[in-house]
């Protein structure tokens, strides 16, 4: 008995698997610019906030960032803009809002220095910007409002507590030039002792003058 010859059946072809694609890079934006930007200022200065650098940090090409920005004096504009209203304006807001009552505001605004990471980070920056300031009129502006509005507030709260306008002032400066100090003295003290200093300045603060005081 004779067989037939097995044919075999052709192969199909393998299908080739495309590799899988990466996922797209969201595309920067002006903040994420603007957070690089003050970070190489306070770790490296103001001379180091180059748009090669910036580039070269966030691993994109120079040219994405004139997507964002006209040069590199407009970011740097960008850059005060953005801690103005984050370090002067909201916060600002955000202290006159939460607490109605000037005792109150008072307490939390000579507390700003002692809140932790979030203080220290913030005095980082501020520190950077302060040291730009001293060789750039740009910054200097930009400092000198932030602290003229600062210092508004501050003499609002002792308008606020009763004390006559000379005095609202002189309490409001002394009082944000201890938040300034205790900023940048954070290492002096313990953080009890620190606690204890911005009690001894609440309740100085709101201390009258004695009748006889020249």
């Amino acid at each position: 008995m004779s067989t037939l010859p097995v044919r075999s059946l052709p192969r199909k072809p393998r299908r080739r698997v495309a590799p899988a694609a990466e996922p797209a890079r969201a595309p920067l934006t002006p903040e994420t610019w603007i957070e690089a930007a003050t970070e190489v200022l306070v770790d490296q200065g103001i001379d180091h906030v180059r748009v090669d650098v910036l580039a070269t940090q966030l691993g994109v090409t120079r040219g994405s960032f004139y997507w964002h920005f006209r040069d590199r004096e407009d970011l740097l504009r960008r850059v005060l803009q953005a801690w103005r209203d984050h370090a002067t304006v909201a916060l600002t807001r955000r202290l006159e809002n939460a607490q109605p009552d000037a005792r109150e505001q008072l307490h939390d605004a000579t507390s700003l220095p002692l809140r932790g990471r979030a203080a220290a980070k913030a005095a980082r920056i501020e520190l950077a910007i302060r040291a730009w300031a001293r060789r750039d009129e740009m910054a200097r502006e930009a400092v000198d409002e932030a602290d003229a509005a600062r210092l508004a507030h501050h003499e609002r709260i002792f308008t606020t507590l009763g004390f006559p306008p000379d005095e609202a002032r002189g309490r409001a400066f002394l009082t944000y030039g201890y938040e300034v100090a205790e900023s940048l003295l954070h290492r002096q003290g313990s953080a009890a002792e620190r606690e204890e200093r911005r009690r001894f300045v609440e309740r100085f603060m709101q201390r009258p003058l004695r009748a006889d005081a020249g």
